[in-house]
């Protein structure tokens, strides 16, 4: 493996059969171990850990002190925010082992996870969803969601600039920074323009 495509900080510990993407920086103190993929433009951040078989895609921001456990999977720029974690078995016992039974978790494109919050593990996140600081997520996540708190609940929606959407007769919103327009049909957001 060549490093000559990416940054990795001298402390950083990158194990063998990892595929890094060009432009990707990997800071102080993070382990990256085998056969984890970080797609192009990936920021990694200080004392982060990666499992083995993650698959993060590219332009993936992880903030200082995340774990992403195997069996995650982060499309492209997911926002990773910091002490966040994911979880990868239901029910951890340390006399037992259950290797066999991780889970998978995919956080869809775009979606941001503020810092401290907790993804239970086989919980998918939605393209765009906003998790807030500190949330404990137990279910699945829609696409464009805002969710807070333990357990975690959805306050509202948001446009994929991170705006809070508030929808109009019609069921149409527009994202005040971008102009983008989305609609709200059987409790789904989608942009439309």
């Amino acid at each position: 493996m060549s490093k000559t495509t990416y940054f990795a900080h001298e402390t950083a510990v990158i194990d063998d059969n990892c595929s890094i993407g060009d432009g990707s920086k990997i800071w102080h103190f993070s382990h990256i171990m085998t056969n984890s993929t970080l797609g192009e433009n990936c920021n990694v951040g200080q004392n982060v850990v990666i499992s083995p078989d993650v698959i993060l895609g590219s332009n993936v921001k992880v903030q200082n002190n995340v774990s992403i456990y195997t069996g995650v999977i982060c499309e492209d720029n997911v926002f990773l925010g910091p002490s966040m974690v994911f979880t990868n078995v239901i029910n951890p016992r340390s006399a037992v082992n259950r290797k066999s039974e991780y889970a998978r978790t995919i956080v869809r494109e775009g979606a941001s996870i503020g810092a401290n919050a907790t993804i239970v593990c086989g919980n998918d996140i939605g393209k765009f969803a906003f998790i807030g600081a500190g949330a404990v997520v137990t279910k699945e996540i829609p696409d464009y969601a805002l969710v807070v708190g333990n357990p975690a609940k959805q306050l509202g929606w948001v446009s994929e600039y991170g705006h809070r959407l508030t929808f109009d007769n019609n069921n149409i919103a527009i994202c005040p920074e971008t102009s983008q327009q989305y609609s709200l049909n059987d409790n789904k957001v989608k942009r439309i323009a």
